[in-house]
């Protein structure tokens, strides 16, 4: 168990170049997730893929499967060494990526891609809990959005960009040079402190079988998922017994977390509180919605609106741009106020009037309402990123830090996967539907291979254009219409929470070697039980 610190590292020069590292790490990630979504309909169309869905979901799929053991290697080996081995893994994917020769082999690359991204999206945010006490945490989650923001509204631009003048792989490629930067920063400002004991110690405290029956139950539910109503009625037995697995291995990984793991990486205290478990909850729903809106809006813009992969980047801005400021605004307020549950209440109605406001466009829609109507999710989303932390958090001993942000980017990541199928699905059964027969009937694999011609709508002639805008226009709707529904989930979850004091504390075990001239006195808070 780690100890309670009354005395912090004064923020110097070494606290700083740390700091850039995180958000030198959360651009990556962000940057690759952003450039991947203009572009998938070119991609789609030149390797002649069928499963366009597993482009994404294939990436977040071990993105987080990782996440846990990401987690438990961190508490066993120290930050720096799987920090950096997570960059290292991103890289090689990232290379696979680029030298794809088919869509097997894109999806192949970017399981590779996944897991370093899970790998990072965990260190950083276990590394900065180590660092700074959950009081001034919405600050630099705040921080951390701009970077995370900025690689996510230029993803876009630059992957549309590479897609329309035929050059797709350099948007794998162009990570290489990114990756070697952030592998740098980390290999010479990352000394944090490392856990004694030998190296054969260590690995025998990992948590071999509940990491095991995460993934394993993780990817069944995906294949059942990603598979349902597409390929498969949800009818059928292998997609029920895919999800009924998955859903079963889920339940017996909690099981053996909370009653049998002498090293667990889901500690049953983590989800002991109703606080901490609408933050979680919470947590899951928001990511659903923005990886949803971050995915189809592009293809709303190339479809209906007849934009360039490039345009459609551009258009991407009302929703990428609005993310940070109302980040880095909550983060002050809470540190300000002190309070976070007002901030998540206001952050949930924003997100289901701007839904609500995306349910109302078609095909014949302006681009300009288009792009406006997504400042109003945009400063929801931002605002729940940097403050969802909180009712995780608060309720928790610090020790629980690491645990607790691990299981928090496993939820993150599960939710890309939902939103990816969600919307995936959604779409596809709608535009089965609303499609012209004779279209559809000229792709006998199912309108995934539909969403390939989605470059080529603009050139088709009348009124088979105008009869595919529509189509596409009506069957996004629809799933703006669900994620209305969504996110008053997220509301009514959020009711759940109780306002608890913040800690001004870290665990002593981690975060940068003390020295005499640099310490600040802390105190400890109360948790909830």
């Amino acid at each position: 168990m780690g100890q309670v610190d009354d005395e912090l590292p004064r923020r110097d020069w070494r606290f700083w170049m740390i700091f850039l590292s995180v958000m030198l790490s959360q651009f990556l990630t962000a940057l690759e997730l952003g450039v991947v979504s203009t572009a998938l309909p070119t991609i789609v169309n030149d390797l002649h893929g069928a499963q366009f869905v597993w482009i994404g979901s294939a990436y977040t799929l071990c993105s987080t499967a990782f996440v846990p053991l990401s987690g438990n290697l961190a508490e066993i080996l120290g930050r720096r060494i799987v920090m950096f081995a997570s960059i290292l893994i991103f890289t090689v994917g990232s290379v696979l990526c680029g030298a794809a020769t088919s869509l097997n082999f894109l999806i192949a690359g970017r399981a590779v891609q996944g897991l370093g991204a899970g790998g990072i999206a965990s260190l950083c945010q276990i590394i900065l809990s180590d660092m700074v006490p959950l009081k001034d945490r919405g600050i630099f989650n705040g921080l951390i959005a701009i970077s995370y923001t900025v690689g996510l509204g230029i993803g876009p631009v630059v992957g549309g960009s590479l897609a329309q003048h035929g050059q797709w792989r350099w948007i794998f490629y162009l990570m290489v040079p990114i990756c070697g930067v952030t592998a740098g920063f980390v290999l010479l400002f990352l000394n944090l402190r490392t856990p004694p004991g030998s190296f054969g110690e260590k690995i025998r405290k990992i948590d071999f079988i509940g990491n095991f029956l995460v993934a394993g139950s993780t990817a069944s539910v995906m294949i059942g998922l990603t598979w349902g109503g597409v390929q498969f009625p949800w009818s059928s037995p292998r997609i029920l017994s895919t999800l009924i697995i998955g859903a079963l291995g889920l339940l017996v990984f909690l099981w053996y977390e909370f009653s049998i793991a002498k090293s667990p990486i889901v500690p049953r205290k983590l989800l002991a509180t109703r606080t901490s478990f609408s933050g979680f909850l919470q947590s899951l729903v928001q990511f659903i919605l923005m990886i949803c809106l971050l995915y189809y809006m592009p293809v709303y813009f190339q479809a209906c609106l007849n934009a360039s992969p490039i345009a459609s980047g551009v258009d991407l801005f009302g929703l990428a741009f609005s993310v940070a400021p109302s980040a880095l605004l909550v983060g002050l307020s809470i540190a300000i106020s002190h309070q976070y549950r007002p901030q998540i209440w206001v952050a949930w109605s924003l997100v289901i009037i701007g839904t609500g406001l995306f349910s109302t466009l078609r095909a014949g829609s302006s681009r300009a309402t288009a792009i406006g109507f997504q400042i109003i999710p945009g400063l929801g989303v931002g605002m729940l990123t940097a403050a969802l932390f909180f009712p995780i958090l608060a309720p928790l001993p610090v020790e629980y830090n690491a645990q607790a942000v691990a299981l928090l980017i496993f939820i993150r990541n599960f939710a890309n996967i939902l939103g990816v199928t969600l919307g995936g699905t959604v779409l596809q059964n709608e535009l089965q539907k609303r499609l012209p027969p004779a279209f559809v009937s000229e792709f006998p694999q199912g309108t995934a291979i539909a969403y390939s011609i989605i470059p080529l709508i603009h050139t088709l002639p009348d009124p088979l254009k105008s009869e595919i805008q529509v189509a596409f226009g009506e069957s996004l709707s629809v799933v703006w219409q669900v994620l209305i529904g969504v996110s008053g989930i997220g509301l009514l979850l959020s009711l759940l929470m109780r306002r608890l004091p913040l800690h001004t504390d870290v665990d002593k075990k981690w975060g940068i070697e003390k020295t005499e001239d640099s310490l600040i006195s802390m105190k400890a808070v109360p948790s909830e039980t």
